[in-house]
């Protein structure tokens, strides 16, 4: 095997400027192999367009390249010769064939010695490991034509065992002087045992090989098309818009649009590219059949209108649908009948859309139906369609579909009480989905860990993972994230007590249109809304939007939606009948599977029961709330609990858990507490959390101040004993 080595050396690493944008940082660092060098070097020659993430990176840093070589080409012929046998097994295709080439014709390996003397590379019982990327590809790059067409040649002979065929291909292609039909269809074929296999890399490497040796010109972009969707599946972003920028395939396009662009465009050329596929036959990038691809076209333009909250457009879609004798997926009709106040319509396409989450199903319809059980307040369904639509990509090699699968889980775990556990998760997607160029996800996600961040108190996290969602979002007319950042403001403003401030917010995120808000968000915040305008004693628009909300929830029959109704006419009711529909609530809620909002009813009913002096009760209901918030880790609404208890004159114990760590700590202070345990600076550990260092100070300052302790030196003893 031929492997390279860690790509930091020597003792100072320069640092990236910390005003890029995250998404850009994390793919340029990507790029340069982890190699700070050669990732500030690209940075440094960004243009505007790339800087903001419209253009793809350069594939290289050229003046970092350009020392290599020169280092390369002083060492003597014969070891340059065994560099380069080794660079072409693995760059950029790797084949592990490097000892067997060497067995199989004899070399003599002592030159290699002096490519150790050099601090080049070095050989191991697997093979030679380089000093990093860059010189395995100036190692390759430095060779003569000739040299390089044997070495592949004699790669291609030794590869002969089973499951080797497509990189043996791969180096017969590599060696091939010119166009050549026959060589290009072998590559063909080769790329699809890749595909069908799940190695997209390799198959993106194949096709556009082959796409090289096609002499058609019209055979060379369908190929170039391919390759692209080749290399965004297997995650290479960057890639995948420098081979789609030549072809005129206005499906890829609107794919890259969609996950990295402006949705609005998106959502234009996914359905142009519908009705073309379904008039014309299939493109340049794909070669299913025309109904299957509309069909996908569609959904991706579904997604597109979802992300933007131009509901609009689904009834345009709808309608696109309609005309062509397309079965549209249920998501899009669903939307396209709630838009329009079809409500009924809307709950049975819903439910046949929710309903097709059967296990190794087409991830993309699977995330349908988990967006469509989350419209219908089912979200234990929302979250089996997600987590099988993540397995499905995955068992597919198709990474780059996992992130957008967590994008709506996390709706599903939000709402099921389970912030702690899924903050993790959302964390790791929202690595990925900035490492597979989707920086439109990556903000989703990010609006998803602020309204996690509200549930567990970490008040600093939630305004600045806030801020950035909505100020990415409102660039790029996303209202999917741009409304749901601001409800997770409007929500923490609302646990917190500082009520005006979330109804404020909840009236603004209810007047916000396409690109700034969202139906879908506006609807579910309703109770919140409710809640605070009953506090501030503005009940008009509360009562107005509680009565399109009840219709909802009546149509639809969802318990937790009825639950919350209930609780909504609770809130605007007084006296006996305010109980009474909080008792209904409350019936509704064991029903469902929102028990974060179940605890926050029994909080409104307790104190709604201390106000008619129904003490034992309330009591009850109090401390059945504080011990549920306690156990989803959210601080400030068990400190509600707590003021009304002790309003009360009952004696409230202190937190559970006292001496647990986990209890002590938001989930975020915790993560940030173990990684300066282990040894993490605070710039390494704003890094892997994807935050501002100046938040983990602060965090550190919150976890020294509730553990009562002064230094790391005791954060580490403390950790370790628990």
């Amino acid at each position: 095997m031929v492997t390279s080595a860690n790509p930091v050396r020597g003792p100072a690493q320069p640092e990236l400027d910390p005003s890029l944008p995250e998404g850009v940082r994390v793919r340029i660092l990507r790029t340069a192999h982890g190699d700070r060098r050669a990732a500030a070097e690209l940075a440094s020659a960004l243009t505007e367009r790339q800087l903001t993430g419209v253009d793809p990176l350069p594939a290289q840093p050229p003046v970092l390249l350009r020392a290599y070589r020169q280092e390369v080409r002083a060492l003597p012929d014969t070891t340059r010769r065994l560099l380069l046998l080794a660079a072409a097994d693995q760059y950029p295709v790797d084949t592990h064939a490097f000892l067997r080439a060497v067995t199989a014709t004899r070399l003599d390996t002592r030159p290699l010695v002096t490519a150790e003397v050099a601090g080049v590379a070095h050989a191991t019982a697997g093979g030679i490991v380089f000093r990093d990327p860059w010189t395995r590809i100036a190692a390759y790059e430095t060779a003569s034509v000739t040299d390089r067409r044997a070495v592949h040649l004699l790669l291609a002979r030794v590869l002969r065992g089973e499951g080797e065929s497509p990189r043996r291909s791969w180096h017969r292609g590599a060696a091939a002087l010119g166009p050549s039909r026959r060589l290009a269809a072998e590559l063909r074929a080769a790329a699809h045992t890749a595909r069908t296999a799940g190695d997209h890399a390799l198959a993106c490497a194949l096709v556009e090989r082959a796409a090289a040796l096609s002499p058609e010109p019209s055979e060379r972009a369908r190929l170039l098309a391919r390759a692209a969707a080749d290399a965004w599946r297997s995650g290479d972003a960057d890639r995948a818009r420098r081979l789609v920028a030549a072809t005129d395939d206005d499906a890829l396009g609107g794919l890259l649009a969609l996950r990295a662009g402006n949705a609005t465009d998106a959502f234009d050329a996914l359905l142009t590219a519908a009705v073309r596929y379904a008039e014309d036959g299939p493109g340049p990038a794909r070669t299913d059949h025309p109904q299957h691809a509309a069909v996908h076209l569609l959904a991706r333009a579904t997604e597109a209108a979802i992300y933007t909250g131009d509901l609009r457009r689904c009834r345009e879609a709808a309608a696109v649908a309609d005309r062509l004798g397309i079965v549209p997926p249920g998501t899009l009709g669903g939307l396209a009948a709630a838009f329009e106040g079809r409500y009924d319509d809307a709950r049975d396409l819903l439910k046949a859309a929710a309903g097709r989450c059967g296990p190794g199903g087409d991830p993309t319809l699977l995330i349908h139906s988990g967006i469509a059980a989350l419209m219908l307040g089912d979200h234990t369904a929302a979250a089996t369609a997600t987590v099988r639509a993540a397995a499905s990509a995955r068992a597919g090699g198709d990474g780059v579909t996992v992130p957008q699968a967590m994008e709506f889980r996390a709706y599903a775990d939000f709402w099921t009480g389970r912030p702690r556990a899924a903050e993790a998760a959302t964390l790791e997607a929202l690595r990925q989905a900035y490492t597979t160029g989707q920086d439109n996800g990556a903000c989703h996600l990010q609006a998803a860990l602020a309204m996690f961040a509200a549930v567990t108190g970490d008040e600093d996290v939630c305004r600045e993972r806030a801020e950035a969602a909505r100020s990415y979002a409102l660039a790029r007319g996303l209202g999917l994230p741009a409304a749901l950042a601001l409800f997770a403001l409007a929500f923490l403003d609302l646990s917190t007590g500082r009520f005006a401030a979330s109804a404020a917010r909840l009236r603004a995120l209810a007047a916000f249109g396409p690109g700034h808000g969202h139906r879908a968000i506006r609807h579910i915040a309703t109770p919140h809304y409710v809640e605070a305008a009953v506090r501030t004693g503005d009940t008009r628009v509360a009562r107005a939007a509680h009565a399109d909300y009840d219709h909802w929830a009546r149509t639809v029959r969802s318990p937790d939606d009825l639950a919350l109704s209930a609780r909504c006419r609770a809130l605007l009711a007084s006296g006996a009948e305010a109980v009474e529909h909080y008792r209904t609530a409350l019936d509704l809620h064991a029903s469902g599977t929102r028990d974060f909002e179940r605890a926050r009813t029994e909080l409104l009913f307790g104190g709604a029961l201390r106000r008619l002096r129904h003490r034992t009760e309330a009591r009850d209901r109090l401390h059945s709330a504080l011990e549920a918030f306690e156990h989803f880790g959210s601080p400030q609404c068990a400190a509600a609990a707590r003021t009304e208890l002790r309003v009360l004159g009952e004696p409230v114990s202190p937190v559970r858990g006292a001496d647990d760590l986990v209890a002590r700590l938001t989930a975020q202070q915790l993560m940030v507490a173990r990684m300066a345990a282990d040894g993490a600076t605070n710039r390494e550990i704003a890094a892997r959390l994807l935050l501002s260092p100046r938040t983990i100070d602060h965090h550190l300052r919150g976890v020294f101040a509730r553990l009562g302790i002064r230094s790391r030196i005791e954060l580490v003893r403390l950790l370790g004993e628990g």
